[in-house]
C-alpha cells in the first residue's frame, strides 16, 4: 500500500503481510498401557537370555579400529594416548569405547533408540555443578555420544565394574555383585522413571546433599570423607581455573 505522499509502505493489517510461522509437528505421547506394551515386544525381539551371547568369530581387528581413529586426531597425543591405555587393562577399556561399540553392533537389541553417552563406563560419572548451583553426580563426559541402542551404555557400564573390579584384586563374587548391583539400581531408576510425568523426569537429578541424606548412614566412615573430598574438589572447578590450567598468554595474547 502507499501513503498520501505515495510512498510504498509496509501493510501489517493484512493477513499477506504476516510471516509464516512453520509449526512444528505434534508429538503423540503414549500412555502407560502402550508403553508396557512395546517394552514386551521389545523384551520378545531381545530376550534376556539372547544378552548373554558373545559372538567373537568375525569381529574386526581392535587394533585395527584404533588405529583407523586415531587418523583424525592430533598426532602428537597418538603416542600418549597408546600409553595410557598400555598401562591397564581398564585403563585399555577406557580408551576402546570403538572397540566395544563395534563388538556390540553385532549382538542383539530390542530397538529402543536413545541419545547415547557411548562411553558409560565407571570413571566417566562424577560430581559437577548443574545450570541451578547444585551439586550433581551424573555422567560427565560426551566426546562418544551417539545415537543407538539403549543396551549399548548399560553393558559398557556393568563391564567396566567387572573389569575395575578385577584389576583392585576383587574376587569374582565381589565382582559379581558389583555388576548385579549396578544393573539392579538401572532397573529399579527406570522402573521409578516409568511411572513419571516427562516434566518431573526432565527435573530429576541425584545432588549430593540427597546422596548423604538417603545413603550417607550406609556408607561408613571412609566412604563419606572420600565424597566429601570429592565434593570439595568439584567445588573447586570453575572456569577461571579451567583457563589457568589450558591456556597462557604469549606475546601478550
Amino acid at each position: 500500500m502507499t501513503d498520501a505522499a505515495g510512498t510504498k509502505v509496509l501493510d501489517l493489517s493484512g493477513e499477506s503481510s504476516r510471516p509464516r510461522v512453520e509449526q512444528p509437528p505434534k508429538v503423540t505421547h503414549r500412555d502407560r498401557a502402550d508403553r508396557r506394551a512395546a517394552g514386551k515386544a521389545a523384551r520378545q525381539r531381545a530376550p534376556l537370555e539372547s544378552h548373554a551371547e558373545v559372538v567373537t568369530g568375525g569381529r574386526a581387528d581392535p587394533i585395527g579400529l584404533l588405529e583407523g581413529q586415531a587418523a583424525s586426531r592430533v598426532p602428537e597425543l597418538v603416542p600418549i594416548r597408546y600409553g595410557r591405555m598400555l598401562a591397564s587393562p581398564f585403563a585399555f577399556y577406557r580408551g576402546g569405547a570403538l572397540v566395544m561399540a563395534s563388538d556390540l553392533a553385532r549382538t542383539p537389541d530390542s530397538g529402543l533408540q536413545v541419545q547415547l553417552c557411548g562411553d558409560a563406563h565407571l570413571s566417566n560419572f562424577g560430581i559437577y555443578a548443574s545450570p541451578e548451583r547444585r551439586l550433581v553426580f551424573d555422567i560427565n563426559d560426551f566426546d562418544e555420544t551417539h545415537p543407538g541402542p539403549f543396551e549399548w551404555d548399560v553393558k559398557r557400564l556393568a563391564a567396566s565394574f567387572e573389569i575395575a573390579g578385577r584389576s583392585r584384586g576383587f574376587d569374582a563374587k565381589q565382582c559379581t555383585a558389583l555388576v548385579t548391583g549396578t544393573v539392579k539400581s538401572y532397573r529399579r531408576a527406570m522402573r521409578t522413571f516409568a511411572g513419571m510425568s516427562n516434566l518431573d523426569i526432565w527435573y530429576a537429578s541425584l545432588d549430593v546433599d540427597g546422596i548423604m541424606r538417603q545413603w550417607g548412614g550406609e556408607m561408613g566412615g571412609k566412604a563419606v570423607k572420600a565424597l566429601q573430598r570429592s565434593t570439595a574438589k568439584a567445588e573447586s572447578k570453575d572456569r577461571l581455573k579451567a583457563k589457568a590450567k589450558l591456556t597462557q598468554v604469549i606475546d601478550g595474547e
